[in-house]
């Protein structure tokens, strides 16, 4: 993912609208692209700052947007885990079938 592409998606990103390999892709541009994340903290203050303050909301809005990309990175992290847990499935069924396979036909 590129910046532009990034920069199109931090709206989405901020309203929790990626997920899968398009988060992921997100999320390891910005930690990887210091213009990108600066983008993002721009525009997340800007908004969410401009919501609370409307609100009359007391916060601290760049805790809340570490928080954020931390809560990003852990859907990240469990989409990998049960992703990985999916293949080890598969592969655990074609080695009994290929067992079973064997003792069928003595080979």
């Amino acid at each position: 993912m590129d910046c532009k592409e990034t920069e199109k998606k931090i709206p989405s990103f901020l309203r929790d609208e990626l997920d899968g390999s398009k988060l992921e892709e997100f999320i390891d541009h910005v930690e990887n692209c210091p213009e990108c994340k600066e983008e993002l903290s721009i525009q997340f203050l800007v908004t969410e700052g401009l919501e609370r303050l409307e609100r009359g909301n007391n916060f601290n809005l760049q805790r809340e947007l570490f928080m954020k990309l931390e809560g990003a990175e852990h859907r990240i992290n469990v989409h990998r885990m049960l992703w990985y847990t999916l293949l080890c499935m598969e592969a655990a069924v074609a080695a009994a079938i290929i067992i079973a396979l064997c003792v069928v036909f003595r080979l």
